[in-house]
C-alpha cells in the first residue's frame, strides 16, 4: 500500500512538471495568430518598405513561422494608426505597427492627439537613414562652410528646399542648418516640395540653392545619374559604403546630426509573453546576414535595437525633440 501511495506522488509530481514545462514552452514559443503589419500610410511610403523589411526578414530568418500581411492605415505620419492601436486594439499580439523619426517628431509635438510615448510598447528599431545637406553638381558651395558662410552672410539669397511643412523632418533640418550657420530661423526661406524628386528638379533649375535630404534618397539620385553634390552628412560619423566619402557635418565644425529611424511598436497592453516573441523574433532576424543584405538593398543603414533599449532610447529622442521643437517655437503653450 504504501508502495502504491509512493508510486501514485512521484507520477503525480512528474505529471506536474511535465505539464508546467510544456505550459512554459508553449508561452515561450508562442507565435501569434494572423500576424499583421500595420504601415500607417498609403503603400510605397518609408512606412510600407518599414513593413515589407520586416516581413521578407521574418520569413527569411525562420523567426515567423505564419504570413504576415501589411494593412494600410494612412493619416497624420502615423498619428491615425497610432490612436487606433492604443484605444481600438490595445492587447492584440499580432499587430505591430510601424513608426519612423517623423512619428516620434510628432509626439513630441502632440500631434498625435491626447497621446504619448509612454502610451504604446517601443518593440524593434530595424534600420536608420540620415539626414544630408545637397547642391548641384555646378554649385560654388563645393563644403558645408562655404555653403554656411553664404548662408550667414545673407539669408535671402540661400534657399533651402526639401519635403514636408514647418515642423517636419525635413524641415527641422533645414532649421538645424540655419541655427548652426547663425541664422536667425525666422529669416529662412524654405520651399517645401512633395518628395525629393521635386526637390532635385527644383535645385536643378535654380530654384533652390540646397536641398535637405535624406543619405539613402540621395544615394539612389547619384546612381541614376542626378547632378548633385552630397555636401555634408548629419551623423556623427561618416556613412559606410558609397558615401563614406561624403564629410560629415561634424568633421566641417557644424554639430548637426539627424538620424531617422524605422521600426515598430505594439499595443500598451500587449503581454510580456507576446511582447518577448517579438523581441526574440526581431533579435534572432537582425543577427542574420541575410537581414543585413535586405536593409542595404532598401537603403538603410545598421540601427538593431529592440525592447528596453529601444524604449530608452525612442523616450529620449521624444524629450530631445520636444525641447527642439520648442526652442524653434513649434508648440503651442
Amino acid at each position: 500500500m504504501q508502495m502504491l501511495q509512493t508510486f501514485r506522488r512521484a507520477t503525480t509530481a512528474a505529471l506536474t512538471i511535465a505539464t508546467l514545462s510544456f505550459v512554459s514552452t508553449g508561452h515561450a514559443a508562442d507565435e501569434p495568430r494572423r500576424p499583421e503589419c500595420i504601415a500607417p500610410a498609403q503603400p510605397g511610403g518609408g512606412f510600407d518598405l518599414t513593413c515589407r523589411l520586416a516581413t521578407e526578414g521574418l520569413k527569411q530568418s525562420g523567426a515567423l513561422k505564419a504570413p504576415m500581411r501589411i494593412i494600410y492605415m494612412p493619416g497624420g505620419i502615423g498619428a491615425v494608426a497610432y490612436n487606433n492601436i492604443v484605444a481600438q486594439h490595445p492587447n492584440e499580439p499580432g499587430k505591430i505597427v510601424a513608426f519612423s523619426g517623423g512619428s516620434l517628431l510628432n509626439l513630441a509635438q502632440h500631434k498625435f492627439g491626447k497621446y504619448s510615448v509612454d502610451d504604446v510598447r517601443w518593440l524593434a528599431g530595424i534600420g536608420t537613414d540620415y539626414g544630408v545637406a545637397v547642391v548641384r553638381n555646378d554649385s560654388p558651395y563645393t563644403d558645408l562652410k562655404s555653403l554656411m558662410e553664404a548662408f550667414k552672410q545673407d539669408p535671402t539669397k540661400i534657399v533651402l528646399g526639401a519635403g514636408g511643412t514647418v515642423g517636419s523632418q525635413d524641415w527641422m533640418k533645414a532649421a538645424l542648418t540655419a541655427k548652426a550657420a547663425g541664422v536667425d530661423v525666422r529669416k529662412m526661406r524654405f520651399v517645401a516640395f512633395e518628395g525629393g524628386g521635386e526637390a532635385v528638379t527644383a535645385l536643378r533649375g535654380g530654384h533652390i540653392q540646397a536641398y535637405m535630404g535624406d543619405a539613402a534618397e540621395a544615394f539612389t539620385m547619384l546612381e541614376g545619374g542626378a547632378p548633385i553634390r552630397v555636401l555634408a552628412v548629419f551623423n556623427g560619423e561618416r556613412l559606410p559604403g558609397k558615401l563614406n566619402t561624403v564629410p560629415t557635418a561634424k568633421e566641417q565644425g557644424y554639430d548637426i546630426v539627424w538620424p531617422i529611424i524605422r521600426g515598430f511598436y505594439v499595443g500598451p497592453q500587449v503581454s510580456d509573453e507576446a511582447y518577448q516573441f517579438w523581441v526574440d523574433a526581431f533579435n534572432k532576424t537582425m543577427s542574420s546576414p541575410e537581414f543585413e543584405k535586405l536593409r542595404t538593398q532598401q537603403g538603410l543603414f545598421p540601427f538593431s535595437k529592440t525592447g528596453k533599449e529601444l524604449d530608452d532610447y525612442v523616450k529620449a529622442q521624444v524629450k530631445t525633440y520636444t525641447e527642439l521643437a520648442d526652442s524653434f517655437g513649434l508648440i503651442k503653450k
